[in-house]
């Protein structure tokens, strides 16, 4: 029999969060894997867990996944643990579930804390589309290109940052997105916990004279439809309205599918279209 691997969230700073079936499923499990052993072991010492643990991180995912996938195979049940929250949310853990199921090993996720979706409920902006980039990349070219993606993006955006990197994050995300309503959310279930609705320019006028403390969570507003549709009627009143039936024109469209698309685009009626080209024409 093939052992099972069990993803097992674990609290993300008030250790009443985690669950009975947690507890039970790490006490009954023959080996826990932990992104930090010497983090994990404060844990499982308060609940009084004896299971053996093993480290896997970032820096070993694919070597010690090796490993776990061969105590799987063995018939060894694994609980794996990420340093708080749930395992495979912006961590090493998404590796090894790959990896157990291309080697057709059963895998279980017992849901608990997450950072990310404790956020987004505390923020006070929308909840039922969401887009969520955890730490933005430290590479220059491929945070810029993450930063052009989320320019028009209409969902609530969420994101992780360090205090130190925290007002440097807030000027790019100020530059790239305009200033978003948002609200930012520190030491989540924690004696301190905090969620600070302001926006990006308040934020970072706030943080310039308070010095940043504890891991935060961005959250901020997705961008208007209104917005989006009015940036695009202001591309197209660049243009005159002939430039801009030539478009469609050129595209196949016969003169009376242009006008139709041309008042689409400019947000005006059809026949003010047709009188605009009546009086170029004259």
């Amino acid at each position: 029999m093939e052992g099972k691997l069990f993803l097992c969230a674990t609290p993300i700073g008030n250790l009443e969060d985690i669950t009975y079936r947690v507890v039970r499923t790490l006490q009954e499990a023959d080996l826990i894997a932990a992104e930090d052993t010497r983090h994990s072991i404060k844990l499982l010492n308060h609940f009084e867990i004896n299971t053996p643990m093993t480290s896997y991180h970032e820096f070993n995912k694919i070597e010690k996944g090796k490993y776990l996938i061969e105590q799987l195979r063995a018939g060894l049940n694994i609980a794996l643990i990420t340093d708080a929250g749930t395992p495979g949310i912006s961590d090493p853990g998404e590796e090894l579930v790959k990896m157990a199921y291309e080697a057709g090993i059963e895998v279980s996720s017992l849901p608990g804390p997450s950072a990310c979706i404790t956020a987004l409920t505390l923020s006070g902006l929308s909840t039922r589309r969401f887009a969520f980039e955890a730490f933005l990349p430290m590479d220059k070219k491929e945070k810029q290109l993450i930063l052009k993606e989320l320019q028009n993006e209409t969902r609530t955006i969420i994101l992780y940052e360090a205090p130190h990197r925290l007002v440097k994050t807030l000027k790019e995300l100020l530059e790239a997105l305009g200033d978003r309503k948002m609200t930012l959310v520190r030491e989540l279930t924690k004696k301190y916990e905090t969620a600070f609705q302001t926006t990006l320019s308040g934020a970072i006028q706030y943080y310039n004279e308070q010095e940043p403390k504890g891991e935060c969570v961005i959250v901020i507003e997705g961008k208007l439809q209104k917005e989006i549709e009015k940036e695009g009627q202001d591309k197209w009143m660049a243009l005159s309205i002939q430039e801009h039936m030539d478009i469609y024109l050129n595209k196949g469209m016969d003169k009376k599918e242009a006008m139709k698309a041309v008042s689409v685009d400019r947000g005006v009626p059809k026949r003010e279209i047709y009188q605009m080209l009546l009086d170029n024409k004259e």
